[in-house]
């Protein structure tokens, strides 16, 4: 390996089978880190593992669903019990959820989408930290434009909730978390070519509340294409990195301006 920047350190990654946690795992461990993967789909991150592995780096997996928080509450447990230490976490899992009128939207639908991103998020962190409390340690959400800078993906009043409300709970810990040298950040981003429209659910009334809308030819100006998984990760690895040493309490838009014609 030619950099090695998290050498000696544990990552948590949640949702490291596929998308930005899978290619945040990968740079994680590219850079030195042991990375333990929590993901509710473990086929998917043991290909992550292999690819890891494959490049001469270290990842193990458990199977973990952040919408049940005793499944995490173990996990964390369970990567200090073999790997003896806890540094980073990435709270990166989450869905897109259900896209509905708010007159329409299922109570049931709204918990679900709340359930996962918010109180999933939550308990990632809050779980995390009797781990890192001793040698301090680094924090990241992974929030999204959606919510804090851009209210035009009507039908998204779940999900857009969520992200707001993450880079708030950000805030909060940053403060409190301060005292024990637990930085914690939230990247967002914005379209990203990743597998998480697949976790979406338009309505079939979805239409009659849509609002016309027309943007510049591309809707991306720093590149006119939606952004990649790998820049994400950079991100993500930066603020993981003692490079990031002063940076805490802040949320990182990762979207070539996309966010600020869309808001």
């Amino acid at each position: 390996m030619a950099e090695t920047k998290l050498v000696g350190k544990v990552a948590a990654v949640t949702g490291g089978g596929s998308g930005i946690g899978k290619a945040s795992a990968i740079r994680f461990a590219a850079e030195g880190a042991v990375v333990y993967m929590l993901d509710r789909t473990p086929e998917n991150a043991e290909e992550t593992k292999a690819e890891i592995e494959k490049a001469g780096g270290k990842a193990y997996v458990i199977e973990c669903d952040i919408s049940k928080p005793e499944m995490i509450e173990s996990a964390m447990k369970q990567v200090v019990a073999e790997a003896g230490q806890l540094d980073i976490v990435f709270a990166n899992a989450g869905i897109n959820g259900s896209k509905a009128p708010i007159e329409t939207l299922e109570i049931d639908d709204w918990n679900q989408t709340v359930e996962i991103n918010l109180r999933g998020t939550f308990a990632t962190v809050k779980y995390a930290i009797p781990h890192l409390k001793e040698k301090g340690g680094s924090i990241i959400i992974t929030s999204s434009i959606n919510g804090n800078r851009v209210f035009s993906n009507v039908g998204f009043s779940a999900y857009a909730s969520t992200k707001a409300a993450q880079v708030a709970f950000m805030k909060m810990a940053a403060l409190e978390l301060a005292r024990y040298k637990i930085r914690v950040n939230a990247v967002c981003p914005g379209a990203i070519d990743t597998e998480i429209d697949d976790n979406t659910y338009p309505s079939d009334d979805l239409k009659e509340v849509e609002i016309p809308m027309e943007f510049p030819e591309g809707d991306h100006p720093l590149k006119g294409e939606p952004g990649k998984i790998e820049e994400v990760a950079n991100l993500v690895l930066f603020l993981a990195s003692s490079e990031a040493s002063h940076v805490t309490g802040t949320e990182i838009f990762v979207d070539g301006a996309e966010s600020l014609l869309r808001g």
